[in-house]
């Protein structure tokens, strides 16, 4: 169920950021953005923190390969405005679309590692499961995955289940492919601060 909260629940100030944004990039501010703007003290600023280093910290993993895992969580919970949001960001930093679709539809035959596929097997266990075991952490790792970098997906598991449950409650609206594009480009250039 869509809250109107979330298309008037901001101060003036943030009014004035969101009719600035939305006139630079000529495409509707994504709920998304909103949501962090509401309550920041509440979940705004921390949950821009998480994502921001979950997505864009230092890690072995790509920022392409990232967003897959984001693009992969959020199919797995059926979350429309996510699942949009991130295959085209993860398509964008591949530029390779059909192994984002291949991924998203079939991980056992897409043309990924053996490590990432692992690793997206494990997400999956915790996503649908909210459970894994010292079984599955070495699975993973005997192909060839670090610590860090399960430490890493596991990140972004949390940063995307967390909002892809609220995307669902809140109801965020799916625009335009050409909308969806322009964020795909401005999550890859800014990332999620």
């Amino acid at each position: 169920m869509r809250l109107n909260i979330l298309n008037t629940g901001y101060s003036f100030g943030t009014k004035l950021l969101f009719a600035f944004i939305r006139a630079m990039s000529r495409q509707p501010l994504p709920d998304a953005a909103k949501i962090i703007f509401y309550r920041p003290d509440f979940y705004g600023a921390h949950m821009r923190k998480i994502t921001q280093f979950a997505m864009r910290g230092v890690s072995e993993w790509s920022v392409a390969e990232r967003e897959l895992m984001a693009a992969y969580i959020s199919k797995l919970n059926n979350c429309p405005f996510c699942i949009a949001a991130h295959t085209a960001t993860s398509t964008l930093a591949y530029r390779d679309q059909n192994k984002v679709l291949k991924v998203l539809s079939d991980l056992d035959t897409a043309p990924i590692t053996e490590p990432l596929r692992a690793t997206l097997r494990l997400l999956k266990t915790l996503t649908t499961e909210q459970t894994i075991n010292s079984e599955d952490i070495w699975r993973v790792k005997s192909t060839g995955v670090s610590a860090q970098q399960i430490k890493d997906a596991l990140g972004v598991c949390f940063a995307f289940n967390t909002t892809n449950r609220l995307a669902d409650a809140f109801g965020f609206e799916v625009f335009s492919q050409k909308a969806i594009e322009s964020g795909a480009k401005y999550l890859l250039s800014q990332g999620y601060r």
